[in-house]
């Protein structure tokens, strides 16, 4: 089966990002293909390469940004909710005229027709969030 996952919620006060997480490891280990992870609204916040996780909490910005690239994932934070909430690459930091980028290794940004395409694209659409 193709699966295509959105996140929404917010890695740092809600359980989704970790959930998501659990279910895209599970479902690759049953067999299935993950197509696409979509992360919009403040889920983006997974794609930082800023966030510090204090010591006694898992580091998510880590553990997605690793499975990722394990996995060889197509990972999307979307561009609007990015740009939101300062998460830039290194073509949005120049085009707004920024002094870095700071998008972590293995994510892209990209709009929401690639949420489209992926829907397209799919068996299974799965959303985590509020």
């Amino acid at each position: 089966m193709i699966i295509s996952v959105m996140v929404t919620g917010s890695p740092v006060s809600q359980q989704s990002a970790q959930t998501a997480l659990s279910f895209c490891q599970a479902a690759l280990s049953a067999g299935h293909q993950i197509y696409r992870v979509f992360f919009y609204e403040d889920a983006v916040q997974l794609g930082s390469a800023l966030n510090v996780a204090p010591q006694d909490e898992r580091n998510l910005n880590a553990a997605w940004s690793e499975f990722v690239k394990q996995y060889e994932l197509d990972a999307v934070i979307c561009v609007a909710s990015a740009l939101k909430r300062g998460i830039l690459n290194d073509s949005e930091a120049s085009r707004y005229q920024k002094p870095a980028a700071n998008l972590a290794e293995g994510f892209d940004i990209s709009g929401l027709g690639q949420w489209v395409d992926a829907c397209l694209n799919s068996d299974r659409v799965v959303s985590f969030g509020a």
